[in-house]
């Protein structure tokens, strides 16, 4: 069995849709599989939408993404977790090659993606260099993994003592107990942190994690992107969507 485990705080306007993906990517598969939800403390209608597009809803209050997905994990009752984002749209062609990358053989691996809007020029520059070096060092971001129950529980899961940065941690981990696959397909992702962040708060965390890895992800401090409250995206929702 497939289990798709997704975390959520405050999801309800992006959830529908990251769900119903997986439902579509799975047309015609002979493969069993089950949706959880993670709702981690939303005070939104994120348990009402999970509920009603098909999905299992988990309750917890960790406020820690890390902690969140473990959370995913012990419920969930596949072989092969698939970890995917609220606002990430997954589809068939990422699904079969990363099934057929775990069928040959490895541990698991995670979608590179594009996004669903156009980008400020800055982040336009900055994204097709970070999926150059994620292939080159086998680093993926969260918004797609992919893992055996067996290799997940070997490394422990994601490590809960980081704020952010967890999934590179993870995948850092896993990369170095099997073979550990990024599929040429890629999953599509909201571009919405791109428009409501300052490119000066964007290249500070980028720099945080390249000199400093998840270690400088330890405190909640200055990761108001995850954590603060949400602002706005106004440019955003106007930009023309995949």
């Amino acid at each position: 069995m497939l289990s798709f485990i997704i975390p959520a705080h405050n999801e309800e306007a992006y959830l529908n849709k990251t769900i119903n993906a997986i439902h579509q990517s799975l047309i015609g598969s002979a493969e069993n599989y089950e949706i959880l939800v993670v709702d981690d403390a939303s005070t939104d209608n994120t348990k009402s939408v999970g509920e009603a597009a098909g999905a299992v809803v988990i309750s917890v209050n960790n406020r820690k993404i890390a902690a969140t997905r473990n959370s995913g994990a012990k419920a969930a009752k596949g072989d092969i977790f698939f970890f995917i984002d609220a606002d990430t749209c997954i589809n068939q062609a990422c699904l079969k090659e990363s099934l057929d990358a775990i069928k040959a053989g490895a541990v698991g691996g995670g979608c590179h993606f594009n996004y669903d809007a156009k980008l400020p020029f800055w982040a336009g520059v900055l994204h097709p260099m970070g999926l150059f070096f994620g292939r080159i060092f086998k680093l993926v971001g969260g918004c797609c993994i992919f893992v055996t129950r067996e290799a997940f529980e070997k490394i422990g899961g994601f490590p809960e003592e980081f704020y952010a940065a967890e999934d590179v941690a993870f995948s850092s981990k896993l990369s170095k107990v099997g073979a550990f696959i990024i599929p040429k397909a890629r999953v599509t992702t909201s571009a919405r942190k791109i428009w409501t962040m300052k490119p000066g708060q964007t290249i500070w965390l980028l720099l945080k994690l390249v000199f400093r890895g998840p270690n400088g992800f330890r405190s909640k401090k200055g990761l108001d992107l995850w954590y603060g409250k949400r602002p706005d995206d106004p440019i955003y929702h106007q930009l023309p969507k995949e």
